[in-house]
Formats: C-alpha cells, sequence, structure tokens
C-alpha cells in the first residue's frame, strides 16, 4: 500500500455533494462517512496523514497494536480507495459561498463546487527549530506526551514547555520514566497551579528553568541534548531518551476569518457537537476546532470527521426536502 492516496481525475468546475479539505486522520474520517452516504466526495490535501506524519509508533487507536504512523496512514488510505473518493494533493486558498453553494478555490487544481463544505485542516504545531529536531522526530522527539508516553518505559526523558500540555505531559511521563526533565525558558508558567504543583511533588520530575534546548543529539535515535540557561548561559548536556516538544501549537485562525468562519479566543474554529460552524453547510472537525481543547488524538479526530460527516449528510436531505 502506498502513503499516498490515488489521486483521482477531476475537472475544474466540477459539482460535489461535499468537499473535505485536509488531509488528516478528521478528513480520513469524514471522506469515509460521506463516502458510505453515498455522497459525491471530493477530498483536498497536502499532506496524506497531516500531523500523523510526524508520529513514530502508535498505540492508542483501538485495533492497530503498535502500529507505524506511516503504516497507519497507508490503512487510511486503502479504506477510502475502496469507496473510491477522489483526493486532490493541492492547498485551498478561498471559499465563496454563492447562495448556499460554495466555490473552493485551489492554489494549482482551479475552483470546485460543493454543496457542503468539512474542514478538517489541522494545526500548526510549534517547534523548537534547534538542530536535530526533524532528523529525529518519531525516533525520541513526539510532540503528545499523552500518546507516547507508554512507549518511554523505564527510559529518561525530556519535557520542553510551561503551560497546561508541558505539565501534564510531564505528570503522566513520570509515572513511566525514571526520569523526567521538565525545560522551561522563564521561572514561572502559564499552565494552571493545580498541575505545577502536582508534577512538583514528583519525586522523579527535575524542573530546569530560565533554560532552553539549543541541539538534540543522538545516532538512529535520540541520545542527548544540549541545553543552555538564559541567565548564566551555562551550557549542560543531558542523556536522554526521549524529547517531548509541548509549547503550544497555531491553530488556523487567518484561514477561518478569511473565510468567514467563526473561532474562539484562541483561535479555534468554533463548532456545536455537530460540528457545524457559524456558516450554514460549512462543518470542522478535529484539531482545528475547539472541541476539546488540550486533548488532541488521532481517535478522537476521526471520529470529529465521521461526525462532521453525518451533519453534512443531514443538511444535505434538509436542503433537497425543502426544495
Amino acid at each position: 500500500m502506498s502513503l499516498l492516496p490515488k489521486t483521482a481525475s477531476v475537472k475544474p468546475g466540477e459539482k460535489f455533494d461535499v468537499i473535505i479539505i485536509g488531509l488528516g486522520p478528521a478528513a480520513y474520517g469524514a471522506a469515509l462517512y460521506t463516502a458510505r452516504y453515498m455522497m459525491k466526495t471530493l477530498v483536498i490535501g497536502e499532506t496524506p496523514g497531516g500531523q500523523l506524519t510526524e508520529a513514530g509508533i502508535v498505540d492508542d487507536y483501538l485495533g492497530l497494536i503498535e502500529i507505524q504512523a506511516s503504516d497507519m496512514i497507508k490503512i487510511f488510505n486503502k479504506h477510502i480507495e475502496k469507496y473510491n473518493v477522489p483526493v486532490i494533493l493541492d492547498s485551498v486558498e478561498k471559499i465563496e459561498n454563492n447562495n448556499n453553494e460554495f466555490i473552493v478555490k485551489t492554489k494549482r487544481k482551479g475552483e470546485f463546487k460543493a454543496d457542503s463544505v468539512i474542514l478538517a485542516i489541522g494545526v500548526k504545531r510549534r517547534k523548537l527549530n534547534v538542530p536535530g529536531e526533524q532528523e529525529f522526530t518519531g525516533k525520541g522527539v513526539s510532540y503528545c506526551s499523552v500518546c507516547d508516553a507508554p512507549l518511554f518505559k523505564n527510559r529518561i526523558v525530556a519535557v520542553v514547555g510551561g503551560g497546561d500540555s508541558a505539565l501534564e505531559g510531564a505528570e503522566i511521563l513520570s509515572s513511566y520514566a525514571t526520569k523526567v526533565y521538565l525545560i522551561h525558558r522563564r521561572d514561572s508558567f502559564r499552565a494552571q497551579p493545580i498541575y505545577v504543583e502536582t508534577v512538583k511533588k514528583k519525586p522523579n520530575v527535575e524542573f530546569i528553568l530560565n533554560s532552553v534546548v539549543k541541539e538534540i543529539r543522538g545516532d538512529k535515535i535520540v541520545k542527548q541534548i544540549v541545553v543552555q540557561n538564559l541567565k548564566t548561559g551555562e551550557i549542560k548536556e543531558l542523556n536522554v531518551n526521549g524529547v517531548f516538544v509541548e509549547i503550544g501549537f497555531d491553530p488556523p485562525t487567518d484561514f477561518a476569518r478569511n473565510n468567514g468562519i467563526e473561532t474562539d479566543e484562541n483561535g479555534y474554529i468554533k463548532v456545536d457537537e455537530w460540528m457545524r460552524t457559524n456558516v450554514s453547510g460549512i462543518f470542522a472537525a478535529g484539531d482545528c476546532t475547539s472541541m476539546w481543547l488540550g486533548f488532541r488524538q488521532v481517535i478522537t479526530a476521526v471520529a470529529q470527521g465521521s461526525v462532521a460527516a453525518t451533519a453534512a449528510y443531514r443538511y444535505l436531505m434538509e436542503k433537497k426536502g425543502k426544495k
């Protein structure tokens, strides 16, 4: 099975029941369900798997035990290929609303029409942008403590960040790892005080404050990080088996607002329990939404995609019934 979905030949200007924007787990979940509802579907996305491509082993998706993320993406591709869902590898620049018919304009492939749209555009994880980070992503560098903590049992790890996700990650990792370094560039935390106090009580967590990671080293996997104290300039090398980067996300605020989609105070797309946005006929699913902030998982993204697909189907049935 290929990591890339089979891209189908579609014509610019072609009309669909639904266009799904994105190509991560939420988009796959939505595509599977829209196809099963026999809706004419088009998926437009840039990277098959989305943020899943940054993972190594995935062991928190029911039924798929210790699967490589790349193999998981292949399985997702295979499933929507069964239903002959066309996929275009492209980026969407604009969505225009023409009397409840949406015109989706892409960067390279032209524009397409749809009666409904599902946004599954994800978020961008903030990165350290230091030597070794990209090289060891999925090989010791992780961006999800909740997802990968069990893989580091009896290992030494570092968590980088000072918000809720970093402190929560350190707390979870302390139950698996023999030693957890919590590295933060300041001497105070943005995280909720209860999280900070809980982690401070963990005997195997060491706080390294006013410090930043300058480099991640290893061979085939992570072996060491270089940390610098911002006040003294002191450099130290720490032997670790894993680095958990928990410094936040950049939600698709600009894309949403440029297309008339309402966002919350954090910049995530506002949705209700049926993944409906403020624009009738446009739905959203996965990490880009305001739903379940602080708990971003493949399984929840896929679930949201299926809910959005069901809501889109019901929307179209109601729309047809009014004609």
